[in-house]
């Protein structure tokens, strides 16, 4: 098995450089685990959003399934894949010419133990298109590195006046009671958040939150296609209960959802 791949052959290094050299392209993330992923559609749906966003071009979801299968092992063992489109010819003086979209599939191992609470720190930071799951992380590893050499796992991204947009690579939600809480700063628009969304039968809304309020809420947690849900022990000093009781409501409600075959 590849575990890097463009267009079905195994990467070319000049191709590869391409992506390296100018940065421009978009992604998904997917666990897949004996041949099934959960959401599968809304990850499709996002690779022929954002193509049609930065590339003005189709994209073929078959040819996307297809490529997957074919870097998945044979055991079904869990992986996490990445689909990164981009175009290898297009160049920095001329990024506006027409553009041919290629398949960057990359694989990688999937943790099978459930990963420790996070503690985060707030930055104020906002990615570029944030409705777009693109290749640009710069600040995105630059500002988790610096929380980490403080003694943070993570940050948590805020506007100037406090308003919670989403985690570095994470949406974020809070729980009052027995309310879920999504905040509606500007954020990408989560493949595993909708899957929560759909599948919690408890009383839910989208709301602003800033880190003002967050003394009011009981419990944090983190969501991404990779970890799933994730609580968050803290966001700056403010201290959350990572096993509260609602926490593994969720996290069961989530593996419930039935894989999609790919």
């Amino acid at each position: 098995m590849a575990e890097i791949e463009i267009d079905g052959a195994p990467a070319d290094p000049a191709r590869l450089a391409a992506l390296g050299l100018l940065n421009y392209g978009h992604f998904t993330t997917l666990r897949v685990e004996a041949g099934g992923v959960r959401g599968l559609a809304l990850h499709l749906d996002r690779l022929v959003r954002d193509c049609r966003v930065l590339f003005a071009a189709e994209l073929d979801r078959g040819a996307v399934r297809e490529r997957i299968r074919a870097v998945l092992p044979a055991d079904g063992a869990p992986v996490i894949v990445r689909v990164t489109v981009y175009d290898p010819a297009l160049g920095l003086e001329r990024p506006a010419a027409p553009a041919t979209p290629a398949l960057l599939v990359t694989t990688r191992p999937a943790a099978t133990v459930e990963p420790a609470p996070l503690r985060v720190r707030t930055v104020t930071y906002r990615r570029e298109l944030p409705e777009v799951k693109h290749v640009g992380l710069f600040g995105l590893v630059h500002h988790r590195r610096v929380a980490q050499l403080a003694g943070y796992d993570d940050v948590l991204l805020v506007d100037d006046d406090g308003l919670v947009a989403e985690g570095a690579t994470w949406n974020v939600g809070f729980l009052a009671g027995d309310r879920l809480v999504r905040p509606d700063g500007p954020s990408l628009p989560g493949v595993t958040e909708a899957l929560l969304a759909g599948a919690y039968g408890g009383p839910q809304v989208r709301e602003p939150v800033r880190t003002a309020d967050l003394a009011r809420f009981d419990a944090a947690f983190a969501l991404n296609a990779g970890g799933g849900l994730r609580p968050l022990a803290a966001v700056d000093g403010t201290a959350f209960d990572p096993a509260h009781p609602l926490l593994a409501e969720l996290r069961a409600a989530y593996l419930r959802i039935a894989a999609d075959p790919v």
